[in-house]
């Protein structure tokens, strides 16, 4: 059979054989695309019902944990909404937090006028963050809280960074660092609202060292009061209030304050170097005080610049210099001079307007800053020079005008200090033969002169209930006949024992104590030899008496009070010159034999080349006290040596190191000074004795005097006129 065409149909079961082998190829046209067919659905497998049971547990957790979280968040913020507009409502207007200070300070000047010395808490005055210098401003935010201006109060970064700190350091997580913010500090300085109450807290130092107390509670608390604390008054303010209260060490409060009190300047001018300093203070103010160690202070400067360098607060080239130029003290900080000095004129006047002022004073004392920083710097020149080294000795120096007003005071040899042991007015010693020139003095008083003759020879006096006593001279030879100068000038025993039993001890203790001797003198003959106790600024006083012709003298510093702002004077001049002890000529011839004690004497090694001075050695028993008190014409200065505990010196007299620091002493304080003559009588210009037997036996115990009054020099020649005329002693 055949097609159409002749030729044979395939059969079929070539058909199936040729189309399943023939090659699976794609047709060249696309074929029409059909609809798709959707797919199968897998069957769900179950799972197990542990799976499920475990499953379905944590879905509930997830769901009841938000429902708590959400509620107690609520909660959190509602409790902290209400707390911290409690806290708001409670914060009084910003002025009331300026200035809270529950003590006043003390600001003391010089007899110039200039600043020298603060006592208690000092604020210098309101600053505000819009006004201080915006280096300060800077150095604060850069050291302090970098972040300040960009969150609400608290910073849970610095936070969290402060407990990873802790941490590592093996502290507790709130110990140590606290990550606080400067809102946070001002929270703890203005102690979260509570004031200062006298009967909770005994001292104001108890009170703040609560506010600054730690703890989770503490924390807690601060966070609502520092969202009020933003609330209520803005960042500037909040840096306002932190820029008035910080404590930056030396007593001063606030960053005013402390750049008034280490830099003399307005903490609206400070420049980068000051500003790093005073920021850095903020770490440990009294650890990083520039008064205290300088050099720590500027090593802490250069991180806070570095700081501040980063936070691109400073430029490169004002980086570099406030480096390379580091700040530097004002003069009155520089040399902390007076701190000694200041402490006595706190003590001069009463408690409720210095030690415990509630009021800010200003006293302008007698404080001459340049003699102070001489006579400091002489102290240590010869304890350096002089002096072996280890040695425990100290020494006290006062110099003072002839009115007694003090121009110096130095309480040991540690000078830079503040509320310590003075010897210069606190130490009651022996005063030795610095003491003799009031027993002199008295007989001068009496008529006798420079010229009049003692003897210098073994005396032995009995002393009821003691025996009897007979004092030696410090070298063995015994010198006869001589005059009272010479007696002085070498400061003979036996010759002043003689001269205070002739012109009687109760002369002798009467003219010292017009003089100035407060303390309790001695009754026995032993007094005309120094063994009655005292304190260098009242033998200093004594011996201004000397030098101002013969009237007693009250050693002063405080020359006025008063209360700042106010010109109203509350206390004036505490002291000065006050009545006459003995005859302007008495103390003109003193005033000459001290002299010879200088040029020829036991005090050489103070002389001053082409100036007049005069003054006296003195050395105690066993050598445990040392002096030389001495003055020209134009200052008194007395000089102290001795150990604390009272026990002798190794090689030292008032002739020796005393002298040695009382000639350091003139020569720097004098050095521009132009050389006066001392007001006093040479023997020429004294008649000779009128009775040279007489005189020859004077202080020969056997015939004391028959009256003990000092009697006017005039009428005493009358009185030995007469006498002769008569044939009698009157």
């Amino acid at each position: 059979m055949s097609g159409s065409n002749g030729k044979r149909p395939p059969l079929v079961a070539e058909r199936r054989f040729f189309k399943s082998a023939a090659p699976k190829t794609k047709p060249q046209t696309k074929a029409k695309s059909s609809p798709k067919r959707p797919a199968a659905r897998r069957p769900v497998r179950k799972s197990s019902w542990p799976v499920r049971l475990i499953s379905g547990l944590f879905r509930l957790i997830i769901r009841t944990a938000w429902a708590i979280g959400w509620r107690l968040g609520a909660a959190l913020t509602v409790i902290v909404g209400i707390a911290t507009f409690y806290f708001y409502a409670q914060l009084p207007p910003l002025e009331h937090l300026i200035d809270a200070r529950t003590r006043g300070s003390v600001t003391l000047l010089d007899r110039n006028g200039k600043v020298y010395a603060w006592r208690g808490e000092t604020f210098g005055g309101q600053v505000m963050a819009d006004t201080v210098s915006p280096f300060l401003k800077n150095a604060v935010i850069a050291t302090e809280d970098k972040r300040f201006f960009g969150h609400l109060g608290i910073s849970p970064r610095g936070i969290a960074s402060a407990v990873r700190i802790n941490m590592r350091e093996g502290r507790g997580p709130l110990d140590g660092n606290g990550g606080s913010t400067i809102t946070q500090q001002v929270s703890k300085l203005i102690c979260l609202g509570v004031e200062y109450d006298a009967k909770k807290w005994p001292t104001e130092a108890e009170y703040e060292s609560e506010c600054r107390r730690g703890g989770v509670w503490r924390k807690i608390k601060e966070v609502p009061f520092a969202f009020a604390l933003e609330a209520k008054y803005g960042k500037e303010n909040i840096l306002s209030l932190y820029l008035n209260r910080a404590y930056l060490g030396a007593g001063a409060r606030g960053f005013e304050a402390a750049s008034q009190r280490y830099f003399g300047i307005s903490a609206n001018e400070v420049g980068p170097a000051e500003a790093a300093m005073l920021a850095g203070l903020l770490k440990a103010p009294s650890k990083y005080a520039p008064t205290a160690d300088l050099e720590r202070s500027r090593g802490r400067a250069s991180v806070v610049l570095g700081l501040m360098y980063e936070q691109d607060y400073l430029t490169k080239a004002q980086y570099d210099d406030a480096i390379a130029n580091p700040a530097r003290l004002s003069q009155a900080a520089e040399a902390r001079a007076g701190g000694y000095f200041a402490d006595w004129v706190m003590e001069s006047g009463p408690a409720f307007l210095t030690n415990d002022t509630t009021e800010d004073v200003i006293i302008r004392t007698t404080l001459d800053q340049d003699m102070q920083k001489s006579a400091e710097d002489a102290l240590a020149y010869v304890f350096d020079n002089k002096v072996k080294s280890g040695s425990t000795a100290q020494a006290a120096i006062v110099v003072m005008s002839s009115d007694g007003a003090v121009r110096a005071m130095v309480g040991g040899r540690k000078t830079q200090v503040s509320g310590a042991f003075n010897r210069a007015t606190q130490a009651l010693r022996q005063t030795g033969s610095t003491f003799k020139p009031f027993v002199y003095a008295a007989a001068l008083d009496m008529g006798y002169t420079m010229n009049s003759v003692v003897e210098d020879a073994p005396i032995t006096i009995n002393v009821p209930g003691s025996g009897d006593w007979s004092p030696k001279n410090y070298s063995p030879e015994f010198r006869g006949f001589i005059t009272l100068t010479d007696a002085l000038t070498h400061s003979v025993n036996t010759a002043t024992v003689r001269i205070a039993q002739a012109t009687g001890l109760e002369a002798v203790r009467q003219v010292a104590a017009e003089f100035g001797f407060a303390s309790d003198l001695a009754d026995g003959p032993a007094l005309a030899l120094g063994v009655s106790e005292s304190t260098l600024i009242e033998m200093t006083g004594a011996y201004a008496g000397i030098l101002n012709g013969g009237s007693s003298v009250k050693p002063y510093g405080l020359i006025e009070l008063r209360i700042q702002g106010d010109d109203t004077v509350l206390i004036g001049q505490s002291g000065g010159m006050g009545e006459r002890v003995i005859s302007e000529q008495a103390a003109r011839q003193l005033t000459y034999m001290m002299n010879q004690v200088i040029e020829r004497g036991t005090g050489a090694r103070a002389r001053l080349d082409g100036r007049q001075a005069a003054g006296k050695t003195g050395t105690t028993q066993a050598a445990r006290d040392a002096w030389f008190i001495g003055f020209t014409a134009d200052y008194v200065t007395g000089v102290w040596m001795g150990n604390d505990n009272n026990t002798p010196l190794t090689g030292t007299t008032g002739g020796g190191l005393p002298a040695d620091i009382w000639h350091e002493v003139m020569l720097r304080i004098e050095a521009d000074i132009p050389p006066t003559p001392l007001p006093m009588i040479i023997p020429d210009m004294m008649p000779p004795p009128l009775f040279p037997g007489q005189n020859a036996t004077f202080g020969n115990p056997a015939n004391p005097p028959k009256s003990q009054n000092r009697r006017d020099p005039a009428e005493n020649i009358l009185l030995d006129v007469l006498g002769a005329i008569l044939g009698k002693k009157l």
